[in-house]
């Protein structure tokens, strides 16, 4: 049993006076707060339009003198001046938030605005977390293990400085270092998938390819029974998955962890030298698969049969086996089956995924996921979702893709998720069917994917939907606009790398709330969300690699649980991307707002440095698109790409699939448009290159490489 509340760097405390900001606060941790900083002058510092919980002001008149300040008062340097003197000899204001709501685990209950205005008061600031473990956590964690709350002490910040970048940055920090104490990630996916399974055997899985459905209690049996066919099929600690979304590629994947071994799911969309490399550098000797998906793909450049294992073929032969655990399964105990299947002798730190990125710059990279990260980004992710027994997800992202991996896999198992599969993103049509006929709530896709929804699917058809959520590649605005006028639904954009297992921000549509109580915002249009729980933050110059501000733009770097360790037998490039102390730089360009959300201005590899000033490709595109009026249910008809230049040291390209024969007209009348548009010159591209169409990946990314082929071309 944990104590009640736990004190993080209470050392941190200074002994001069400072304004506190608590990120959130409660009745029950205000006497906490007192003791923290007993023996010294307190006075609360109240907004004075804010509406107080009941307890709270209670409180607060019983223990000591009030201060108020406004929001709406423009002269906070001035009201800073009178206010410091209550700082003497070690005084401390402690700012009192008034009631408000915000979605699980959000660290940070303060409108932008009112932290803005207390950041103005030329008062040291010193950031305060209270975090409460346990209202984001999984069905399957036990909420007594945790404590009730987490006090985190931040560094004060010198009155000059305070901003609520700065802010934010030290409270996820320590909402980071809080996090990563959750006894969840020592332990296994293996065995919490098999918890996930026997406490939610009556939850289903249909498979829209054959229209057949299929209970979690069946899926535990057969995954039980086949990792012992795999456990003696292959010694290899890594064993390889071909298979679209499925029944036959939850199970197999399943049976891969239940047998102590790492599933990899290849890319079959991929190029074969690429698919070539993902398998040398995997090392394996046994892939699963199935008959009809290998004639299906003959082109795919198939191991010898002797190395594959047919799924289709295997299952049938052990289906005595399978209805007898299918029972067993749901009489025993997890520990028992657990030590009669071996289950659960790896954790933590050790692998238990093996993705490869898409290679859309490059060779894929190994990305070896451990228990510690998948764990962490299925608590990260879904507990922010937080949603209602009974809810349906529709898993058609491609199981190579780490989204696919992640939230429509293991999420559903273990928070006890209907799961409606398909293996073509691609088929909206028969998607939206699906939709309609299963009563799914969570659409998860790219952009690009979107945009076939718009073209051949019916409004009605995705009544049903709560939820669509957009990654992998920038959401035009045009797009979310013309997405939810047809079907009502605002898509909302996430944001996520292989390397963090791989979501770390989300849009989430707001709560609602009475009158007196403040929304804390969930959304914002543009961005990719706030941080999900768990994750720091913190930002560099793209050109000098030091430290900025989180609200200037500078390359984004992360910390958390669920950052990988490491590429796959590179080193080299491991510590280009990762610090000694977890840091990881994602090569991504961003800044986030007063209110916390994150904003991707690109990819560190879609910025040209020109004449020593950095140009996102990103937001160019995005002008160009509205210069050009280009329809947001299109697809993708130009790109930008920088090459290399003799006088400025790269020079801006655009790829057309609408260019005329008057080239370098066009180019001049796209430059006058995008120069009274507001931008620079350097800004607009020196010449546009005709293409027959765009290079895009199987997953609606850019296909970087390519484009710079044919620009260079």
């Amino acid at each position: 049993m944990s104590s009640p509340v736990q004190v993080l760097h209470a050392e941190r405390i200074p002994s001069s006076g400072c304004l506190v900001i608590p990120g959130r606060i409660t009745l029950n941790e205000l006497p906490h707060l007192e003791k923290l900083f007993a023996g010294r002058k307190i006075t609360w510092f109240i907004e004075e339009h804010s509406k107080l919980d009941p307890g709270v002001q209670a409180h607060l008149e019983r223990s000591g003198s009030g201060a108020l300040f406004s929001d709406d008062d423009p002269s906070h340097a001035v009201a800073g001046e009178h206010l410091k003197p209550l700082l003497a000899n070690g005084g401390v204001l402690i700012f009192v938030h008034g009631k408000a709501v915000a979605r699980a685990g959000v660290p940070c209950h303060i409108p932008g605005k009112t932290l803005r205005t207390l950041c103005s008061f030329g008062l040291p600031v010193l950031p305060v977390l209270i975090d409460y473990p346990r209202e984001a956590c999984l069905s399957i964690e036990r909420p007594s293990s945790m404590p009730h709350a987490m006090i985190g002490i931040g560094t004060v910040i010198p009155a000059e400085e305070a901003c609520p970048a700065l802010f934010r940055e030290q409270l996820l920090g320590m909402v980071e270092e809080s996090f990563s104490r959750r006894p969840l990630l020592k332990g296994s996916l293996a065995m919490a998938l098999l918890h996930g399974l026997k406490k939610h055997s009556r939850n289903k899985v249909h498979d829209g390819s054959d229209d057949s459905t299929i209970g979690f209690d069946k899926i535990l049996g057969a995954a039980l029974v086949f990792s012992k066919y795999i456990r003696e099929s292959t010694d290899n600690q890594r064993i390889g998955v071909i298979l679209p979304p499925g029944k036959a590629g939850l199970i197999a994947n399943l049976a891969a962890l239940f047998a102590g071994k790492t599933p990899v799911n290849f890319n079959f969309t991929a190029g074969h030298e690429a698919i070539r490399s993902a398998m040398r550098q995997s090392g394996l000797d046994r892939y699963i698969t199935a008959d009809p998906f290998v004639r299906k793909i003959a082109s795919f450049p198939w191991p010898p049969n002797r190395d594959l294992i047919f799924i289709e073929r295997v299952l049938p032969s052990l289906k005595k086996k399978i209805i007898s655990w299918t029972i067993l399964g749901k009489l025993m105990p997890a520990a028992a089956i657990a030590t009669l299947f071996r289950i659960g002798k790896k954790r933590d730190g050790d692998e238990c995924a093996l993705l490869f990125t898409s290679g859309s710059s490059g060779e894929p990279k190994g990305v070896p996921l451990t228990h510690r990260n998948v764990l962490g980004n299925v608590c990260q992710f879904g507990t922010r979702l937080n949603l209602a027994p009974g809810a349906a997800i529709l898993g058609s992202l491609p199981l190579f893709h780490s989204f696919g991996c992640t939230v429509t896999l293991w999420y559903p198992i273990i928070e006890g998720i209907d799961l409606v599969t398909y293996p073509n993103p691609i088929e909206t049509k028969r998607l939206a069917e699906l939709i309609a006929q299963r009563g799914v709530n969570i659409l998860l896709a790219t952009p690009t994917f979107l945009r076939g929804y718009m073209k051949r699917v019916e409004p009605e058809q995705l009544r049903s939907l709560q939820l669509v959520v957009t990654g992998a590649e920038k959401l035009p605005d045009n797009l979310a606009e013309a997405f939810q006028e047809r079907f009502g639904i605002p898509p909302q954009e996430g944001y996520g790398l292989t390397e963090t297992s791989p979501a770390t921000n989300v849009n989430l549509p707001d709560l609602t709330a009475p009158a007196d109580t403040v929304v804390i915002p969930s959304h914002r249009r543009g961005s990719v969300g706030h941080m999900l729980p768990g994750i720091a933050f913190r930002m560099t110059d793209p050109a000098t690699e030091k430290a900025v501000r989180g609200d200037k733009q500078g390359v984004i770097w992360m910390k958390g649980a669920n950052i990988f360790p490491g590429y796959l037998n590179n080193p080299k490039q491991s510590s280009e991307v990762l610090t000694a102390d977890g840091w990881f730089r994602t090569g991504d360009v961003g800044r986030i707002d007063d209110d916390g959300f994150l904003y991707i201005e690109g990819r560190i590899s879609r910025f040209s440095k020109i004449a020593g000033e950095m140009v996102p490709h990103e937001t160019v595109e995005a002008a160009v698109n509205k210069a050009l009026g280009l329809d947001a249910e299109a697809e993708r008809k130009i790109a930008i790409v920088g090459i290399p230049d003799e006088q400025k040291g790269e020079a801006i390209v655009l790829l057309s699939t609408i260019a005329g024969p008057a080239l370098e007209q066009e180019c001049i009348d796209l430059r006058y448009k995008l120069m009274d548009a507001g931008f620079p010159s350097l800004w607009c591209p020196k010449i546009i290159v005709p293409v027959t169409e765009i290079p895009v990946l199987a997953s609606g990314k850019l296909d970087l490489k390519g484009c710079e082929e044919l620009a260079m071309r």
